[in-house]
């Protein structure tokens, strides 16, 4: 039988390391190529065609939401798993709706790890237990529908963020997505909101209750 093979993206030079000795030292897995941003992290798995990639969602480019979309539709064959600090079940939608087969955060066990590859490998769904508390409690909450329906999920917590008081670059750096991407999307969501500027965004969503702490 031959090796499972695993593309690994992360822009952290140190963690792709370790991760690739982790996953090496495991008979029946091989680490064939890594990545350290979107674009590379697409054409990476188009080369090697791996059977799952391990994906962080903070990478330069984009993101790892945007490459997961490009990989499920230019690779079908290829399985993400997505590797990352962000626990927001909002991000964990955003992964799972792009394509996402598996969701860990970055404290997981090295056996909980190598479980995952072999799981999404196997067309299985595997989420981090917290990442799984969190999903079930936002799917059941109940109260008022959500403010702004015309927004995309994305677009809702970016609107979020910025009437948390959260600049463009904090945006980028806590959602993991680009400055340019940042900046599209506050674009869409001026011409959704039918406002002129960021302000008048910020004072809407603030009359509106809409805020995202933190």
């Amino acid at each position: 039988m031959s090796d499972l093979r695993v593309v690994i993206a992360d822009d952290h030079h140190v963690f792709r390391m370790g991760l690739h000795r982790l996953l090496d030292s495991v008979p029946g897995i091989a680490v064939v190529a890594e990545a350290a941003d979107t674009a590379g992290t697409v054409a990476t798995v188009r080369e090697h065609d791996p059977d799952v990639a391990i994906i962080d969602l903070h990478m330069p480019g984009g993101g790892g939401v945007d490459a997961t979309a490009q990989i499920r539709s230019q690779s079908p064959r290829t399985r993400v798993l997505v590797l990352t600090m962000h626990s927001d079940h909002v991000m964990v939608r955003q992964a799972v709706r792009a394509g996402a087969r598996g969701y860990l955060l970055k404290d997981a066990e090295p056996e909980e790890i190598i479980g995952a590859v072999r799981a999404v490998h196997a067309d299985q769904a595997i989420f981090d237990s917290g990442v799984a508390d969190r999903m079930l409690a936002a799917l059941t909450e109940t109260g008022p529908a959500r403010a702004f329906p015309q927004l995309t999920d994305r677009e809702f917590d970016i609107l979020a963020r910025m009437a948390a008081g959260q600049s463009h670059q904090a945006i980028a750096a806590r959602t993991g997505i680009s400055m340019k991407t940042v900046q599209n999307h506050v674009s869409n969501i001026l011409l959704k909101l039918g406002v002129a500027d960021r302000a008048q965004a910020v004072a809407r969503a603030r009359d509106a209750g809409v805020h995202r702490p933190g």
